[in-house]
């Protein structure tokens, strides 16, 4: 067990006196003699300059402290279009005035903030202050993903001052700790990003050990379900999204599933078993109701079964997005990607293709694509599965929110279908003839990488065919060809 992270009391900043503040307060309003007619509307405007800004909390200094200011410098820390100059000013008053306030501020906000130089401003000034027990905060805003603002992971603020807190060897041990003695009930998040911070930092081995050594913490509710998951499917959740998928799966309205999955995965050879993750599970469930034969294929045998296909005229024409002025390569062709995929997957192309070959799923796949077409407030999108009778049934879902064609939203009660179905997929049809955009996009590969689902992505290509695309974490996007409307 590693050594318990260091505790302080609740509030460790060191104490800012008003004192000081007020000093600078008067260096700023030399500035300016002429006094501001409304301070805290000065403040409050992002159309104010940061020297107004400046002025302004000057002004207010001069008072005591009262709701209205506080609020506002709590805003000024998480609110778009304020300087970093101007939010560490605020942040200084806030410490002296309510610095309970702006704890529950950075905390909840921190995580969340869009201004990248402000963000990584506070890391700083929490590895400057040494501020340890915003731990918690640090973790929670390193596990949420931020494409594009840094090119590698190690490169994250948030990383590199846990990194300077604790030494670069000490976070895996301030992460297992956190997971382990943080609260199940009211840190179920914290935790649930300290293990995915783990798995990301090569430390599965670590969690399986705790897994195995069932006196550790044996009344958790979370690693009960956990040790079963493993024990039971040989499946080790990544990220948070599988954990909770793990919950979800364990709850008594589900056994039932379960005792088919525990059923279907005995059946696997080694080969099929191998690296076995929770989308696999509806995988493995639908081949012992649909062909039980094939839960003892080869891999060459699912392999030639999906050549056959693409190469028959049933899949008609295959139809790449155009990916012109995008740095990078993007393969599509099942032949780029025959590689890298697993049994599971190749399994799951499988079961798409017999699935999109049933008439009354390409009937309806047709008709909600054709309401998707007139529908501009969004794209339209749900879950493929087997209904009670081991049959493909598409099952519609209603966006979370509208109001872009080109997004689709998926509900909360999507989600929970997805837990044991097969597919999530959606539409790219804004027009009939849609073929450029034949592929999942970037919201869409970031969705399966959080999901972590199988998906399908069906295109127009005319008023007659739609384009289909397999496509799930880590960028997989394999083209299957076209269905032709019956």
């Amino acid at each position: 067990m590693s050594r318990p992270i260091r505790r302080r009391p609740r509030w460790p900043f060191p104490p800012i006196r008003l004192a000081s503040l007020l000093a600078v307060a008067l260096v700023v309003g030399c500035a300016s003699d002429k006094p501001l007619a409304d301070p805290i509307a000065t403040l409050t405007s992002t159309e104010s300059t940061p020297t107004q800004q400046e002025r302004a909390m000057a002004a207010l200094d001069q008072e005591p402290p009262d709701d209205a200011y506080i609020q506002a410098l709590r805003r000024l820390l998480y609110q778009p279009g304020y300087t970093v100059r101007v939010r560490e000013a605020a942040l200084d008053r806030l410490l002296a005035i309510d610095p309970d306030a702006a704890l529950r501020t950075l905390e909840v906000q921190m995580p969340r903030l869009t201004a990248l130089d402000w963000r990584r401003r506070l890391c700083a000034i929490v590895v400057e202050r040494d501020w340890k027990d915003m731990t918690p905060t640090l973790v929670r805003a390193w596990a949420a993903p931020m494409p594009g603002w840094v090119d590698r992971d190690d490169q994250r603020p948030e990383r590199i001052a846990l990194e300077k807190l604790y030494g670069k060897s000490g976070v895996p041990d301030v992460l297992f700790t956190l997971f382990v003695e943080s609260n199940g009930v009211t840190q179920q998040n914290l935790r649930a990003r300290c293990w995915e911070l783990l798995i990301a930092l090569g430390q599965r081995d670590r969690l399986v050990a705790l897994l195995a050594d069932t006196e550790v913490a044996p009344n958790d509710a979370t690693l009960a379900d956990l040790r079963v998951t493993a024990r039971d499917l040989g499946v080790i959740p990544v990220n948070r999204e599988e954990i909770l998928w793990v919950r979800k799966l364990r709850e008594p309205a589900r056994a039932a599933y379960w005792s088919q999955a525990r059923e279907a995965v005995a059946a696997l050879g080694p080969e099929q078993r191998s690296n076995l993750e929770l989308r696999d599970l509806a995988v493995v469930v639908a081949l012992a109701q649909v062909d039980p034969a094939l839960l003892q294929a080869t891999r060459a045998e699912l392999e030639a079964r999906i050549e056959s296909y693409l190469a028959s005229p049933a899949a008609g024409s295959t139809h790449r997005l155009d990916f012109a002025g995008w740095s990078g390569a993007f393969p599509q062709l099942f032949s780029q990607w025959r590689a890298e995929l697993k049994w599971t997957d190749l399994a799951a192309i499988v079961l798409a293709i017999d699935a999109l070959q049933t008439p009354e799923v390409r009937s309806h796949l047709f008709d909600y694509a054709d309401r998707d077409l007139k529908d501009r407030t969004t794209e339209y999108g749900g879950i493929i599965r087997l209904d009670e009778q081991g049959r493909f049934e598409v099952v519609e879902f209603r966006p979370r929110i509208k109001g872009n064609d080109e997004r689709f939203e998926a509900p909360q009660d999507m989600l929970d279908a997805g837990y044991t179905g097969l597919f999530h997929f959606h539409f790219h049809a804004t027009s009939r003839n849609n073929a450029r955009y034949a592929a999942p996009a970037q919201g869409d590969t970031l969705y399966a990488d959080s999901v972590r689902n199988n998906a399908l992505c069906f295109t127009f290509i005319d008023g007659s065919r739609l384009n289909v695309d397999f496509y799930r974490h880590g960028g997989v996007s394999v083209d299957l060809g076209e269905i032709q409307r019956p």
